[in-house]
């Protein structure tokens, strides 16, 4: 299927963009996200901006501008200054992107964290970013409490609920907010390419996570990328499901994007079950939204997808892992009008990196005129330049990030000699530069010498019409290397056996792709707290489970 490609995203933003640099005579303003955002909060003061489908609770463009401003003004009579760190880790609800935007417009780096962390992983965090101010829910605010503590370091801790032990969200809007009025309040002035916006946790599947620095002009030209599928601006749907935790980068370009496009977000403030997701769509009717592969799947669990009406969908974009075909006959069976859209994308590059628009079924996509891109060997380094020869991808250009925070070691591993991205994925091109995945770079299996990718092996055992999901990871062998073992989710109802799945991969893929480690049946996989398979903790455990 054909998905439609258009450039009527980047007129828009072009068009906001010069009313802003018309106004303010800096060119440079055409990538400050805190102007736009401004501006375009001004140009609707009427439009829905947000609803929690929790609580029913919703508010206006102008309500947003209001509050946003006046948590700016806090901060400056708070003694913040350009280039500070907040931190926020809270749930959807209404007030989580006000002191987002309020940092946006002075030049405050935002970095996002989950809310679900211990004392012990917040310490590492606020030892990392040096926050002035945490923003957290009353139930975190001991822990976080705690973690300051460990700093040795005064932060101030501002919880979005009613809390004895602190200060809350409106009582700090009273307090240091006052003495400038909406229509007088004025952001600041900096250069958007050189000052950072966002400091966003990358996923950590293979290893440490790290923090990737987002700065104004990686949003303000990556973030609409992701929507050249649409050809209406401003409002190209009415309303989009943020389905994503706020320290996923999903969920920061929804909540930017929404407003600079003039979109209503429809979020939650409980956890985003799929009971919940389907109370959702069924009762507000969302036509947008953004999902991993592995929720998407257990959305479309037999059995319980039936609870939902999923028609009112008119665009749905799936991205942080490989999709298999068989889940895009799924959702494409589940709403034959839908448009779906498999984006290939990460962190360190502000999003998407390849369109897969009018690609062939089965590749990720093909070069975007934004940026440049290379095959090449990852042990050498010499480029690949022939079709159908696996390369790691590498990647130039204005989306691209400039370094992980505070951590130049990783920094300078993450770019070649030429200062290239290094993805960290082996892709291969077809003659007509369409892309097609094949695996990470640290994912892949060594039998024998021979290269055996996990990715691979996965979408032979998913054929199975027994099986659910499924994760290969190796275990290592003295003689051979690596040991292929597949950890296999079944089907509710039916009994798959390890020998099937053997015989499945033994007729599939050649001989140092069989499963010598054998096949181990688990309920769930271990994942980061970007719901991806945590492949070190799936490597560890596939050592301690029993393998048939």
């Amino acid at each position: 299927m054909v998905h439609p490609s258009s450039d009527a995203v980047l007129w828009h933003m072009q068009e906001l963009a010069a009313r802003i640099v018309a106004e303010s005579g800096i060119p440079s303003d055409r990538y400050h996200v805190g102007k736009m955002l401004l501006r375009s909060l001004k140009d609707a003061p009427g439009h829905l901006f947000q609803i929690d489908g929790a609580t029913d609770e919703k508010d206006t463009f102008r309500s947003a501008l209001e509050r946003s401003t006046q948590c700016a003004t806090s901060f400056r009579n708070l003694g913040l200054k350009y280039q500070d760190v907040i931190v926020i880790m809270a749930p959807n609800h209404i007030n989580v992107v006000i002191p987002m935007y309020a940092s946006l417009y002075l030049g405050i780096r935002v970095a996002v964290a989950d809310m679900t962390l211990g004392v012990n992983e917040l310490h590492s965090i606020f030892k990392n970013c040096a926050p002035k101010i945490v923003f957290c829910q009353s139930a975190k605010v001991e822990t976080v409490q705690q973690a300051l503590k460990l700093c040795n370091t005064p932060v101030h801790v501002i919880s979005f609920d009613e809390n004895e032990n602190c200060l809350t969200f409106s009582k700090f809007l009273d307090k240091y907010g006052r003495g400038t009025a909406v229509e007088d309040f004025k952001p600041a002035e900096f250069d958007p390419s050189h000052t950072d916006a966002f400091l966003v946790p990358t996923s950590g599947t293979t290893g440490l996570p790290k923090t990737a620095v987002l700065n104004h002009k990686n949003v303000a030209v990556g973030f609409p990328l992701l929507l050249n599928c649409c050809t209406k601006f401003p409002t190209p749907f009415e309303l989009a499901l943020v389905q994503s935790p706020v320290q996923w980068l999903s969920s920061t370009f929804v909540f930017i994007m929404s407003t600079l496009l003039r979109f209503t977000r429809l979020q939650t403030s409980s956890a985003t079950t799929p009971e919940h997701v389907y109370s959702l769509i069924n009762k507000y009717r969302p036509n947008f939204t953004i999902t991993s592969p592995t929720f998407l799947t257990t959305l479309l669990k037999p059995g319980a997808r039936e609870q939902c009406d999923f028609s009112c969908l008119e665009i749905i974009m799936i991205g942080g892992s490989a999709v298999t075909k068989e889940l895009l006959a799924e959702v494409q069976a589940m709403n034959p009008k839908l448009l779906v859209r498999v984006g290939y994308g990460l962190t360190e590059a502000t999003g998407l990196v390849l369109d897969s628009a009018y690609s062939p079924f089965g590749s990720v996509g093909a070069p975007m005129p934004i940026l440049q891109y290379k095959l090449a060997d990852p042990t050498t380094n010499e480029v690949i330049d022939k079709p159908n020869m696996p390369g790691e991808l590498r990647l130039k250009g204005p989306t691209v990030f400039q370094r992980y925070y505070n951590n130049p070691e990783m920094t300078a591993a993450a770019f070649d000699e030429d200062g290239w991205l290094k993805t960290g994925d082996i892709l291969y091109r077809d003659e007509y530069y369409n892309f097609y995945f094949c695996d990470r770079v640290k994912l892949l299996l060594k039998y024998r010498n021979h290269q055996v990718s996990p990715v691979e092996i996965e979408s032979v055992i998913i054929k199975h019409p027994g099986v659910l999901d499924v994760a290969v990871t190796g275990i290592p062998d003295a003689e051979c290397g690596d040991l292929p073992v597949a950890l296999v989710i079944t089907q509710d109802g039916h009994n798959v056996t390890a020998k099937e799945i053997k015989d499945l991969v033994k007729v599939s893929l050649t001989d140092t792709k069989q499963l010598r480690g054998g096949v181990a049946f688990v309920k769930e996989f271990p994942t980061t707290t970007t719901s991806k398979v945590d492949r070190v903790k799936l490597k560890e455990l596939a050592k301690t489970l029993k393998r048939e």
